[in-house]
């Protein structure tokens, strides 16, 4: 045997002992971390409580679900998947309003007449045509003002008239239901007033949602929504705001990739439950809200492929 086959055998030889003394190297796939509740308050103990319940309450569900909660009195937040965006199907409706009151302040004008109607079916019946008839109206120039001086910077106006899938997540609807429940320079106190007045004398097949739960003690708002199409099943969505019993706090739970429409309103209620009790404590007198067991809400326009 030659040298140089000595060689090549030697230098084979502490390749393959260096080998065994490193560990093989195998790839490895990132996993995503499943988003968790975060909640924040001035108020001892409460956050905990919160995260706890609204934990508890999504467990073994199914479906992607934001969350977003405030309450001023107690500066309590809870966010969950904040920045997700989802379809609003008929949530974008409060939105309508809010840019049609924006709009009209910006002129100083009182809506009209018709303005009214439409803006009174548009919410308390969830009323497509006459939410067409407002969106038209104001065209996505000034609807896309309204979000900017809104600071609603991640809501997108559907395409096409296609109001209903406007792209809408749980931060910026928070923002909104802010707007609606306390003083600012983007709507007047008369267009708050007025926001509050229509969501309060929703029907009540579409009273439910988060609401549930709600103490009597409290004045309730609500704007549902919903929405079946190909890709991530049925949306389900609900915005609430809720003012008494020394609270003044906005839920918003949207909703997606639901099997059914019912299942869907079941997680929402559940959430909200969870924080009605966590937040107010009924006593003597004081009952809670139980939706109705046969929700309705508009189903809103989308393209034929939708």
């Amino acid at each position: 045997m030659t040298p140089r086959t000595i060689g090549r055998g030697g230098a084979l030889a502490a390749v393959v002992s260096a080998a065994l003394l490193v560990p093989a190297l195998t790839p490895t796939t990132a996993v995503a971390a499943t988003p968790t509740v975060s909640c924040t308050s001035a108020k001892d103990g409460l956050a905990a409580k919160l995260k706890k319940d609204i934990t508890a309450a999504l467990a073994g569900r199914k479906g992607t679900v934001a969350v977003g909660f405030y309450d001023r009195s107690t500066k309590t937040s809870c966010t969950l998947r904040a920045t997700t965006s989802y379809d609003s199907a008929s949530t974008v409706k409060v939105t309508v309003l809010a840019a049609l009151l924006w709009d009209a302040k910006k002129h100083n004008r009182y809506l009209t007449s018709t303005e009214q109607s439409l803006a009174t079916a548009m919410i308390t019946k969830s009323d497509n045509a006459a939410t067409s008839t407002l969106w038209k109206q104001l065209g996505t120039t000034k609807i896309k003002g309204f979000l900017t001086a809104a600071n609603m910077t991640a809501t997108v106006p559907g395409s096409g008239g296609y109001w209903g899938l406007t792209q809408v997540n749980a931060r910026d609807e928070q923002r909104l239901l802010a707007l609606i429940t306390a003083g600012n320079s983007v709507l007047s106190d008369n267009a708050r007033a007025y926001i509050r007045k229509l969501m309060g004398q929703v029907v009540p097949s579409q009273r439910w949602g988060t609401p549930a739960g709600a103490p009597s003690s409290v004045t309730v708002g609500v704007k549902n929504g919903w929405l079946q199409r190909s890709t991530h099943g049925w949306r389900v969505h609900s915005l609430g705001t809720f003012q008494g019993a020394g609270h003044d706090y906005a839920i918003t739970v949207l909703t997606h990739g639901n099997s059914t429409m019912g299942y869907g309103v079941t997680t929402i209620q559940n959430v909200s439950q969870a924080i009605h009790k966590a937040l107010v404590p009924t006593g003597p007198g004081v009952t809670r809200f139980t939706p109705t067991s046969r929700p309705s809400e508009a189903i809103v326009p989308v393209p034929p492929q939708g």
